[in-house]
C-alpha cells in the first residue's frame, strides 16, 4: 500500500481558473489528503467569481464567447499576481485579530481581579429574606455569606420566621429551650420539619416500603438496636424492629476528606452527636428472636417479597469489618437476620420527627 507521504496534494493555480478546471476536489466532501484546506483559497474563488459576472454580463449583451474567454484568461494572470497579496493580507489580519483578542482577555481578567468585597453586616440584612432550602446555595456565594450562615443569630431568626404556634413540638425544640446555644442549628432543623410546609410534603410523599432497595446504608455501623411493641387500632399487635446506625466517612485522596472548619466561636452551635446517623425502622406481624449485632457493620440488606405475596421480607447481614467495594458478602462469614412479615420498612434520617434524640443536646 503506498505510504500517506507519497500522496499528491492539489496545487491551485489561477491561471487555469475557468470553468473546465474546476473539479469536484475543489468543493466540500473532498478528501483531505488531496486538499490540504479542504475549501477553494480566496483567489481562486475571487477569480470564479469574476468569472460568472463575466458570463452574466455575456449573456446580457449578446456578444461572442472568445471574448469572454479572453477576458478571464486576462483576469486568471491578474489573479496570480494577486493571489500571494490576498495570503499576506489573511496572514495579518489574523495576527491582528488574534492580538484584540488577547487584549480582550487581559481586559476582562483585569476587570474580574478588582471586585467589591461587602461588609458581613450586609450579608446578614440579606439572610433574613432567605428561605431555609435556599441556605447551602446562599453559603456559596462568598466567603463572608457562609460566615453568616454559621452564626447564632442565623438560625434563631430563621426560627422566629418560621414558628408556629400550633405545632406540636418536643421540650427541646421548644421557643423556651432554642436559644441555648450548643447543637442550636440541628434544633433549628429539626423543628422546620414540624411546622415547615415544604419540608413537611418531603416527608408525606415518602412511602412505606422503598421502592428499591436502599444501597447507601451499606458498610454503616450498627449503634443500637432496640424492639417496640406497638398497640394501635389495628386488631393484631406490630412490633418495630429499631437499628440505629452511623455512616462511615468517605476516603479522599490526598486527605481532601476534612473539608470546611466552622468558626471557633460557633462549634456549639454546630454541635450535633447525630451527624451522620440514621435508623433503620421495621416493622413485622409477629416478634422475631434476633442476635446481639451492635458494633457490627452493615454489608448486605434486601427487600422482597413475602412467600404470601402480601407483605415483605428484609434480609440484613452484618459483619465485623467493613466489606471492600466490588466483592459480595459470605453468609457463613457474618451474622444474618431475616424478618418476615414486614408490614413497613423507613430510613430516617437524624432531622426527622420519628427519629429519637435526647433532650439535653
Amino acid at each position: 500500500m503506498p505510504k500517506k507521504g507519497n500522496r499528491k496534494r492539489l496545487k491551485f493555480r489561477a491561471e487555469d481558473v475557468c470553468s473546465e478546471s474546476v473539479t469536484v476536489a475543489d468543493y466540500a466532501n473532498s478528501d483531505p489528503a488531496i486538499v490540504k484546506s479542504g475549501r477553494v483559497k480566496k483567489a481562486v474563488a475571487n477569480a470564479i467569481e469574476k468569472e460568472v459576472k463575466l458570463l452574466c454580463g455575456l449573456e446580457a449583451s449578446h456578444g461572442p464567447v472568445q471574448e469572454v474567454l479572453s477576458s478571464t484568461a486576462g483576469v486568471g494572470g491578474q489573479a496570480q499576481e494577486s493571489s500571494d497579496e490576498l495570503d499576506a493580507e489573511d496572514c495579518t489580519g489574523e495576527l491582528k485579530a488574534s492580538r484584540k483578542k488577547k487584549s480582550k482577555r487581559h481586559k476582562v481578567n483585569a476587570d474580574s481581579e478588582g471586585g467589591a468585597e461587602y461588609p458581613v453586616d450586609v450579608w446578614l440584612l440579606l439572610a433574613s429574606y432567605i428561605r431555609p432550602e435556599d441556605i447551602c446555595k446562599f453559603a456559596l456565594i462568598c466567603k463572608n455569606a457562609w460566615a453568616v450562615s454559621c452564626t447564632a443569630a442565623f438560625w434563631s431568626r430563621l426560627y422566629k420566621r418560621h414558628y408556629i404556634s400550633d405545632a406540636h413540638l418536643p421540650v427541646r425544640l421548644q421557643p423556651d429551650s432554642i436559644g441555648k446555644m450548643r447543637g442550636l442549628r440541628a434544633c433549628v432543623i429539626r423543628s422546620l420539619y414540624h411546622f415547615y410546609e415544604p419540608f413537611c410534603s418531603r416527608l408525606s410523599k415518602s412511602p412505606s416500603i422503598p421502592e428499591s432497595t436502599p444501597t447507601a446504608v451499606l458498610n454503616s455501623k450498627c449503634l443500637l438496636f432496640w424492639v417496640n411493641k406497638i398497640v394501635g387500632n389495628r386488631p393484631e399487635l406490630l412490633w418495630e424492629f429499631n437499628f440505629k446506625f452511623l455512616k462511615q466517612p468517605p476516603k479522599f485522596k490526598n486527605g481532601c476528606g476534612n473539608g470546611l472548619q466552622f468558626p471557633r466561636q460557633y462549634q456549639e452551635v454546630h454541635t450535633n452527636p447525630d451527624h451522620d446517623c440514621f435508623l433503620l425502622r421495621v416493622t413485622t406481624l409477629n416478634f422475631i428472636f434476633t442476635p446481639v449485632v451492635m458494633g457490627m457493620t452493615l454489608t448486605l440488606l434486601t427487600v422482597n417479597v413475602s412467600t404470601d405475596m402480601r407483605h415483605h421480607r428484609v434480609r440484613l447481614l452484618f459483619q465485623d469489618s467493613p466489606m471492600v467495594k466490588g466483592r459480595r458478602p459470605r453468609n457463613e462469614q457474618g451474622v444474618q437476620i431475616v424478618l418476615d412479615p414486614v408490614h413497613s420498612v423507613r430510613l430516617l434520617d437524624w432531622w426527622h420527627p420519628q427519629y429519637p434524640f435526647s433532650n439535653r443536646t
